[in-house]
Formats: C-alpha cells, sequence, structure tokens
C-alpha cells in the first residue's frame, strides 16, 4: 500500500502496552443529532510517552475470547497539540464516535467494540493503549504551501491538531488552508457547532477558510454533499491543485476516495484528467490519504 494512501487499522500492528486513565468523556455532537460523538480525554501512566501533531494510538478493546481474539484493535488519531494534566503525566485527546454495524448474513444490527467500549468509559476508568503512531499528515517545511484539508465525521480529529499547530506555533506560515468537512447534518459538524467551535477562532486570519459538506437529506441517509461544497470553490480548488506545493490531506470513510474523484474530475473535465493530476500530488506525497 502507498505510503501516501493508507487505511488506519491497517496502519500500525499492537505494539507495547501502556495504562492510560480516562479523565474527561463529553459529547461533542449537539442534541437532537443521530450520532453520539465523544471527545475522550485519557492520561497516560508512562511519564516519557512520546507522542506529537500528527500522530494516532492504538485502543486495545475486551473481546469475546470465544472468537479467538483477546483485544479488539482500533486506531484513533490524537485530535489535540501534546499536553500535559496537572499531575504531569501525559494527556491525549481523541474522538470516538459509537458506531454499529449490521450482519451481512443474518441482517441483525451489533454495536461496534471499540468505539462503544471507549463511548461507555468513565472518568477514572483505566483502559491499553498502545504507541503513539506517526502518521503522514504533515506541516510542509514550505512556509508558502497551500493546504487543503477534507475530513468526514471524526476523520476532522487530526486537522484540529494540525490547524492548532500551525496557527500556535508556526509563526511565519503564509499559505492558505482550506478546511472541508463533511457530515450527515449540521449537528454532527464536530469542533463547528455549538458543543465545540474550535475553528471559529481562525476564521479572521486571512490563509484560513472552512465549509460544510452536508447530506441533502440526512434523514434518509443521503450520501454528503462534496460536489456542492467542493465545486462552489471549483476554480480556486483546480488552481490550487496545479501549484507544485500544494498538499491535500482527506481523513474519514473509505467511500470518500469514489466520492471525490468524481467530483475533482468533474472539476478537471474528465476522469483520466484527474487521475493523472492525481497520480502527480500521490507521487510527490503531496496527496495523502487517511481512510477506515
Amino acid at each position: 500500500m502507498s505510503e501516501a494512501i493508507r487505511h488506519l487499522e491497517e496502519a500500525f500492528e499492537p505494539a507495547e502496552r501502556h495504562r492510560a486513565v480516562v479523565v474527561a468523556s463529553e459529547p461533542i455532537t449537539e442534541a437532537g443529532a443521530d450520532a453520539e460523538v465523544r471527545e475522550i480525554v485519557l492520561e497516560v501512566d508512562r511519564p516519557d510517552f512520546p507522542y506529537e501533531v500528527g500522530q494516532c494510538i492504538g485502543v486495545l478493546a475486551p473481546a469475546d475470547p470465544a472468537f479467538g481474539k483477546e483485544h479488539h484493535y482500533r486506531l484513533y488519531s490524537v485530535a489535540d497539540l501534546p499536553e500535559r494534566s496537572a499531575s504531569g503525566r501525559p494527556s491525549i485527546r481523541i474522538a470516538a464516535r459509537r458506531c454499529s454495524y449490521i450482519d451481512d448474513y443474518s441482517g441483525e444490527r451489533y454495536p461496534g467494540i471499540a468505539s462503544n467500549y471507549l463511548c461507555d468509559r468513565r472518568p477514572g476508568d483505566a483502559i491499553e493503549i498502545t504507541g503513539p503512531f506517526g502518521l503522514a499528515f504533515d506541516v510542509p517545511e514550505d512556509r508558502d504551501a497551500d493546504l487543503i484539508l477534507i475530513g468526514s465525521g471524526t476523520g476532522i480529529a487530526p486537522f484540529r491538531a494540525l490547524v492548532k499547530h500551525i496557527y500556535r506555533n508556526v509563526s511565519d506560515w503564509r499559505g492558505k488552508i482550506r478546511l472541508f468537512h463533511g457530515a450527515r447534518s449540521g449537528l454532527e459538524m464536530l469542533y463547528r457547532n455549538d458543543a465545540r467551535d474550535d475553528f471559529a477562532q481562525y476564521c479572521d486570519r486571512e490563509t484560513f477558510e472552512a465549509f460544510q459538506a452536508l447530506s441533502p437529506r440526512p434523514s434518509w441517509a443521503d450520501p454528503i454533499a462534496w460536489d456542492l461544497a467542493i465545486e462552489e470553490r471549483g476554480e480556486e480548488l483546480w488552481d490550487l491543485l496545479g501549484k507544485p506545493s500544494t498538499h491535500v490531506y482527506v481523513a474519514g470513510l473509505e467511500k470518500m476516495r469514489d466520492e471525490l474523484d468524481k467530483v475533482f474530475a468533474r472539476l478537471a473535465g474528465s476522469p483520466d484528467k484527474w487521475q493523472r493530476r492525481k497520480a502527480e500530488l500521490v507521487a510527490g506525497g503531496r496527496w495523502v490519504e487517511l481512510l477506515y
């Protein structure tokens, strides 16, 4: 698999385990949203746990031994800058969405193991984690580079940390940042709603703009309307995609890949022209996907 295109679950195998304690767990979706997403703050027992912006951690949720597994393993992107708790231990924030899935054979709905395990943890509960693991959402060395960030659902978490890091710690940043966040409804716009509105603090920056891509009929489970959000800014985006210093970072569900390819193919004028442009971006490490 290309280093620029990877699945979150396949990126890293479980390694050394560490004990972490839940310090806080709060919903970051608004009341009335169909989805429950919680921001979970963990305090790691290892004082020198060396995590950085752009990394992720693995969570080991207990599994049923009858199915041949001791643990169910999932990775979660770190959703904030590295920090320490009052005790001096590393403190990590992640976003977890309570999930369920439908069995292909029985048609029955079952709760997702890792997501429900995490969402059910409360302050004081201990869990096992692994990592930290590095990912490819780096800050370009060229401070004039432009970033196109496209995230759906909890895929916005690594971009929250990345944008915060750029505007807090990279004093000479001059490139444009265009953030596209997809969700089924405005109630599920993580970090851009009444529960958490972290991105609002950057709206007065000349280099930053953020856009919503919502489902036109969320109650019918219609797909996110990436075409409306992206094609409205098509001229600027196609111009940015033609610049040798533009980086595109994509995070979210795997089905985003096909949806975005269709939208960008229309911007390019044909699927072949888009695939050539995308191949150039991927080969240069300037199109990076993190899908699950």
